[in-house]
């Protein structure tokens, strides 16, 4: 039996939606196990609630279970949830936990949530059980929080200046999960995973252009200015805007380009970008209920 923490997530839902088309066992962890329920593709899969801030929720969960997958939304309490949640695991006698990490883990990375996952990933090899790190870089799926502004002013703004950034979809990491799950000789890895091409902001923005058939601009502010706008006009919270900034910056520092390892091990070429916003267009076209004029 495979437990999915992180199931109503973006990552999480698409490794579930996929194991059960492979027809492999699987329990789904939520807090709020209704929302899962109420997905009809989601019927074949059992349901839980669980929370990670609860001990005793998660031992109840984990009963019965080899295997786990691992990821949380982004929070400053993340290190204590997810370590929290390995000890419990192994206490469980879960056998092999898959871990959705981050690519620029390291102890001195000037992206604060990266140290975070080193902390868990050191946390995880600590315990006396198999793990595999899933490293993606970012999610085009993140992307569509951009879509109000692209909606409403034609614009994106970021940081990264002309720097080219990794995009990968949240369902083919989601694959290189399962295949994790599933297939032995994926065990034990450290996968750096991307889509088979980078994308500046420009670049975007030139893509979303052809596509909307309406001109889109990037906007190109200091890392002072992009922050006080994620806070002030996004409404971020100050941690996450602060890591949005850190990111793009890094991106600058750090050049990124692709690595064939979803090709690799899932037999096929990652999704592109082009056909992930052509199929989210509505989003960039349309504005949100909560931002639409009255």
């Amino acid at each position: 039996m495979i437990v999915i923490m992180g199931a109503t997530g973006a990552t999480g839902n698409a490794l579930l939606t996929h194991l059960i088309d492979l027809g492999v066992p699987c329990r789904a962890l939520s807090r709020d196990p209704n929302r899962l329920r109420a997905k009809e593709h989601l019927r074949e899969a059992e349901v839980r609630y669980a929370d990670a801030a609860d001990p005793g929720s998660l031992r109840a969960a984990f009963q019965g279970v080899t295997q786990l997958f691992l990821t949380m939304t982004n929070s400053p309490a993340q290190v204590e949830l997810e370590t929290r949640a390995i000890e419990i695991a192994a206490e469980c006698g879960i056998e092999h936990i898959v871990k959705l990490s981050a690519p620029a883990v390291a102890s001195n990375s000037p992206v604060a949530i990266a140290r975070w996952h080193h902390t868990i990933e050191e946390a995880l090899r600590a315990a006396d059980l198999n793990q595999t790190i899933l490293r993606p870089y970012a999610f085009m799926q993140k992307l569509l929080r951009l879509a109000p502004e692209v909606a409403t002013r034609r614009t994106i703004v970021g940081t990264m200046g002309a720097a080219a950034c990794n995009y990968i979809d949240c369902r083919d990491i989601a694959e290189v999960a399962a295949a994790a799950l599933t297939r032995a000789e994926i065990v034990g890895g450290t996968y750096f995973l991307t889509g088979s091409e980078t994308h500046s902001y420009p670049q975007l923005a030139a893509l979303l252009t052809s596509l909307l058939n309406t001109r889109i601009h990037y906007t190109d502010l200091s890392p002072a200015d992009f922050r006080r706008h994620l806070t002030e006009q996004s409404g971020l919270p100050p941690w996450l805007a602060t890591h949005i900034v850190e990111i793009q910056q890094l991106a600058i520092a750090q050049p990124e380009h692709p690595i064939d390892t979803v090709a690799d091990i899932l037999g096929k070429p990652p999704r592109t970008l082009e056909s992930f916003l052509t199929e989210n267009l509505d989003s960039f076209r349309n504005l949100p209920a909560e931002v639409a004029p009255r």
